[in-house]
């Protein structure tokens, strides 16, 4: 009788966790749905004034370095050229309200800088967000403005790189000035979308160039045979499938997997060529990459620096805009991130890069 009632006892705890545990799971997938169906798929642009930025920390650091006679005289300046922009602003207003119908734009004798900042993947996923950013410009932007991208990526696939690349050539489309730095990396795919740039920029030992393509993946197929796994695959068409993962491999199949990456490489060499005509792409396309001291020997940047001193130098003679177009992820697709992290952590993109070109 005893172990009927211990029996039950535990049984009506099981169930009481069992059910606690589904509702979990169930409250989790329903707060997800929930917000996969609020979300509209769009993210939201932000724009943010650098120079008002660096003017706060150029202000504060004056006010606690100068005496305060300095001070004084500091702050009256500055009082002065407040009321000047506000008088400019109003007199703009009281102009646009009596002639409505023309433009009026606010007096300023300077042109706009608009910063993008891009980190690149080996997927390129970020250029969806570039050309948001990119949109935003150009519908406001004038040929007196100019466009900053800071780039850092170690280059990924050719058709997501090819994309960014094309985002950049927008700018210079509508003939807006296009400057990029370099601080860390921009190597293979990364450089293909530097190289667009009216002025390339990079640190002294920043990584450039690595003009080439790789493929690469495992082949199990001596394995599968060892257990007697039979591996079956059937196409239409020659070379649907020059190379496999689980099949058998040949010779007539490596040979066009070879050819389709020089074809790559060439569109690459022809490309770089097309927007830095100065280059020597012969010495250069060989797959190497350069430090940025040698890169500037080799004529793959314009000039040595970094982007802070970039951006500071423009702020002297420009209004400064950072344009970030960012998306808010819900906690599915957190979920998603986050295991496929994992993944690629642990199988090194086994299968996602398998037969996908790399630049």
């Amino acid at each position: 009788m005893d172990f009927l009632f211990e029996y039950g006892l535990f049984f009506a705890k099981a169930i009481t966790v069992v059910i606690a545990i589904i509702a979990v799971l169930l409250a989790f997938l329903a707060l997800a749905m929930k917000q996969k169906g609020q979300s509209s798929g769009k993210g939201q642009l932000v724009i943010r004034s650098l120079s008002e930025a660096l003017d706060d920390v150029s202000d504060y650091t004056q006010r606690m370095l100068v005496s305060d006679a300095q001070l004084k005289q500091f702050d009256k300046d500055k009082k002065t050229a407040d009321k000047a922009k506000a008088k400019a602003e109003k007199q703009s207003q009281k102009k646009a309200k009596t002639n409505p119908t023309e433009s009026v734009t606010v007096p300023t004798d300077k042109p706009r800088l608009f910063v993008v900042n891009f980190k690149g993947s080996v997927d390129a996923n970020e250029v969806e967000g570039l050309r948001e950013e990119i949109t935003a410009i150009l519908l406001c932007a004038t040929e007196h403005d100019e466009v900053l991208v800071n780039l850092e990526s170690g280059g990924g696939v050719v058709h997501g790189y090819g994309l960014a690349a094309s985002q950049l050539q927008r700018i210079k489309a509508k003939s807006i000035k296009l400057t990029v730095c370099v601080d860390k990396v921009a190597a293979s795919g990364g450089y293909m979308m530097a190289c667009v740039a009216d002025t390339l920029i990079c640190a002294n030992f920043a990584i450039i160039g690595s003009i080439g393509v790789i493929a690469q993946m495992p082949n199990f197929n001596k394995l599968l045979k060892k257990n007697d796994i039979e591996f079956e695959q059937h196409t239409a068409g020659n070379f649907k499938r020059t190379l496999t993962v689980f099949g058998e491999n040949n010779d007539e199949g490596r040979a066009k997997f070879k050819a389709e990456l020089e074809e790559v490489h060439v569109m690459f060499k022809a490309f770089v060529n097309d927007n830095r005509p100065t280059l020597d792409i012969s010495k250069v396309a060989t797959g190497e990459y350069w430090f940025g001291l040698q890169a500037k020997e080799l004529d793959l940047v314009d000039a040595l620096s970094t982007s802070d001193d970039v951006l500071l130098d423009f702020n002297k003679t420009h209004n400064v805009f950072s344009v970030k177009y960012s998306q808010k992820k819900h906690l599915l697709d957190k979920l998603g991130l986050a295991a496929e992290q994992t993944m690629m952590r642990t199988y090194g993109r086994l299968f996602k890069e398998s037969q996908t070109p790399i630049a």
